[in-house]
């Protein structure tokens, strides 16, 4: 039985795939981060070589081996450092020349292939042009668009959304029993099944975003001199992107009290603060921070310098008195 959280049209096609015997040789799996990309995609494989009646089922030695990462025909290819590299990519090319040690087929998963260098991304499509046959290959993408067009074309394209809330919340009522941190988890994971279950795992995640928030706080309370400052000082903080993904769902929030959608809201232990920076400003200036910190976002894609792109966004958001307290 597939293990898979939402995300139930794309296991239908994959299990019709199987039954039918009709597999393509390679997919692109598409969507946000921590939406259940390569969980999708290591299900998948784990089927491709099941010896169970109902694949994947979870039990049988191929199973295992996959699901533990031993299973010799079963490979996970992931960037080293911020690129995929060519390097991986022949030495994946070699692997697949081989016949199967165990199983029916090889199957490689190749995860954030957009990270890929140009070189890299080239030699692969030179095996999605002429693949060995018992070869299936998964990649893993945030947008199809920021692939090859010729990689593309070559991919069944799975293209993976954002799981229901209470799907979400299902899921977790199996895991905590604490109904107040399900609904929380559920609404800050956004649809991102994945981050959801991690969340649970390492609270560190919601501590983290309690900082973040306290410092966006903090920068709307003070002035240009000290917004700059604080640019400065952020610029090097060790996770800026998630900081700024923050940032930006708690300005949504402050845009959906001002149009009264209290019950929409992901940051609701931060219910207070939020409703004061939303009756503080207007409209208009909560959509621009919302757009100013969406777009700073885009920026560090194109590795601009943070320090300088900071400033700009800082200094296009409000000034508000927010109290911050030792539980924000």
């Amino acid at each position: 039985m597939w293990q898979v959280i939402g995300h139930t049209w794309a296991v239908d096609l994959l299990q019709r795939s199987l039954a039918s015997q009709r597999l393509a040789h390679a997919y692109l799996i598409t969507g946000p981060d921590h939406i259940g990309k390569t969980h999708l995609a290591l299900e998948f494989a784990a089927a491709l070589n099941c010896n169970g009646e109902e694949v994947p089922c979870h039990h049988c030695t191929p199973c295992r081996k996959t699901v533990q990462g031993t299973h010799p025909d079963v490979q996970v290819i992931e960037p080293e450092g911020a690129r995929l590299k060519i390097d991986q990519i022949r030495r994946l090319q070699y692997d697949l020349a081989l016949s199967p040690h165990e199983g029916r087929r090889r199957v490689c998963v190749i995860s954030q292939f957009e990270r890929a260098t140009t070189e890299a991304a080239n030699a692969l499509l030179k095996t999605l042009e002429e693949p060995p046959r018992h070869v299936v290959l998964i990649l893993t993408a945030s947008d199809a668009s920021l692939l090859l067009p010729t990689i593309v074309s070559r991919c069944q394209i799975l293209p993976l959304r954002s799981v229901p809330t209470p799907i979400i919340e299902a899921a977790l009522r199996e895991r905590i029993a604490e109904e107040a941190r399900v609904q929380l988890i559920a609404a800050l994971a956004g649809g991102r099944v994945g981050w959801a279950l991690q969340a649970i795992q390492e609270p560190a995640l919601l501590e983290q975003r309690q900082d973040n928030a306290r410092q966006m706080l903090q920068v709307l309370c003070h002035g240009r001199a000290r917004r700059i400052q604080q640019a400065e000082m952020l610029a090097t903080h060790e996770d800026v992107q998630g900081m700024l993904q923050t940032w930006q769902l708690c300005w949504r929030d402050v845009i959906l009290l001002q149009h009264h959608c209290e019950e929409l809201l992901a940051n609701t232990d931060l219910y207070e603060e939020l409703a004061q920076i939303a009756t503080s400003s207007s409209p208009e200036q909560a959509s621009t921070a919302w757009q100013s910190t969406r777009t700073m976002l885009d920026q560090l894609e194109k590795n601009v310098n943070a320090r300088l792109a900071l400033e700009v966004m800082f200094l296009s958001w409000p000034r508000v008195e927010v109290g911050v307290t030792d539980s924000v």
